[in-house]
């Protein structure tokens, strides 16, 4: 009986094997029509993040300034997040209520906007941080909205954001970098 038991649970003892399941997918983005904005970042577009915004550096958010608001936009929004993460797309900054006529996030910025709670279980910006291995991508999304405050309370969870972004969206800006780790 314990040989039959066996070869039906698996070597592991676990019905099915014992993988591990996969993340689920990321969800739809928030807007992917419509008009630009442009992002100028202090690194090249997909070139490497300086060490000074990671936790191999000091860890401080990067300047980040942008063009190309549309009319109406009242105010910004940002996401900063790595989908190459091993437990899937990891947050690394939360950032809401930015005010026009603000085009330009300060390195280190504080102050500005209201901030969420990232995948690091902080507020604020979490820098790169992945494990030794290739580099990976962290996609700096911005948002304009219509509207002068989102119903969300600092500390909010990227899911919270989006879905109170949803139908505000007038614009979208995106740029990317990347960060390894030896």
């Amino acid at each position: 009986m314990r040989g039959w038991l066996v070869a039906a649970l698996g070597c592991c003892g676990c019905l099915g094997g014992c993988k591990k399941e996969a993340p689920p997918p990321p969800p739809p983005p928030v807007v992917d029509a419509g008009p630009k904005l442009a992002l100028e970042p202090p690194f090249p577009p997909s070139g490497p993040i300086p060490a000074l915004h990671t936790c191999d550096g000091d860890d401080k958010s990067p300047e980040l300034s942008w063009t190309g608001a549309p009319t109406g936009t009242r105010t910004f929004a940002l996401i900063v997040e790595d989908p190459d993460a091993p437990v899937g797309i990891w947050v690394h900054w939360l950032l809401w209520d930015v005010e026009v006529p603000t085009n330009v996030l300060p390195l280190a910025a504080k102050g500005v906007g209201v901030e969420g709670k990232n995948d690091f279980g902080k507020l604020g910006w979490g820098g790169p941080c992945p494990p030794k291995g290739p580099a990976h991508r962290y996609f700096f999304r911005l948002y304009a909205l219509d509207v002068d405050k989102l119903p969300l309370k600092e500390g909010a969870t990227r899911v919270e954001l989006e879905a109170a972004m949803k139908g505000h969206v007038l614009a979208k800006g995106e740029t990317m970098g990347t960060y390894a780790r030896k």
